[in-house]
């Protein structure tokens, strides 16, 4: 049977795999972009080199890592942290792309690459009211048997304890298993940008 434990030092790895498979709206994204590490960049390496106290793990029983939720306590804190020294590290690599950023043929990467270097503190309107946020990702395989109700509950465990009053996050309009998912774990439905949905809960 699977277990939940916290996050540690050597799993990196395994998330990264699990947010490449899972990052196209809860779908294996690898190939999509021209490269695959750039999604674990931006969606779950951050969280665990900044607040490895909110990453929990799901390990299967063969020991492999299957699943995982991160989370940052104060959104805008930790946004203008990876703004000022978790992605200067990547922007050569990742340089941002030049010319209109609204054109129709951008590229997916240049659209994901574009995010990841406008990412600032407080420019979520919901970031006072519920300063948490978190990412969530299980492969196919450990779905539907309850896990990601634990993950949630695991991490607001350790929110609560850590005096965090609310928690939100972000889901794609496409992903209908998150859409679906998220009002039965507690989380309701906010005005959301254009393709994507907002959920949010108070602790």
């Amino acid at each position: 049977m699977s277990s939940i434990r916290p996050f540690r030092a050597g799993d990196e790895p395994a998330l990264a795999e699990i947010c490449l498979r899972t990052a196209d709206a809860g779908a294996d994204a690898t190939g999509l972009l021209d490269d695959d590490d750039l999604w674990a960049e931006i969606f779950v390496l951050p969280y665990v080199a900044r607040h490895p106290e909110f990453a929990f793990v799901v390990e299967a029983d063969d020991g492999r890592v299957v699943g995982y939720i991160v989370g940052a306590p104060d959104s805008a804190a930790f946004e203008d942290w990876f703004a000022t020294e978790w992605w200067p590290r990547h922007a050569m690599r990742w340089p941002r792309p030049e010319g209109d950023p609204k054109p129709v043929s951008v590229s997916r990467q240049d659209g994901i690459v574009r995010y990841a270097h406008a990412r600032r503190g407080g420019s979520q309107p919901f970031g006072d009211e519920y300063p948490a946020h978190l990412h969530i990702d299980l492969l196919p395989e450990t779905q539907g048997q309850g896990l990601g109700r634990r993950l949630i509950e695991t991490l607001e465990d350790a929110l609560r304890a850590a005096g965090v009053g609310g928690l939100h996050l972000v889901a794609s309009a496409e992903n209908a298993g998150a859409v679906a998912f998220y009002p039965r774990v507690g989380f309701e439905p906010l005005a959301s940008p254009e393709g994507t949905q907002v959920f949010a809960k108070r602790l």
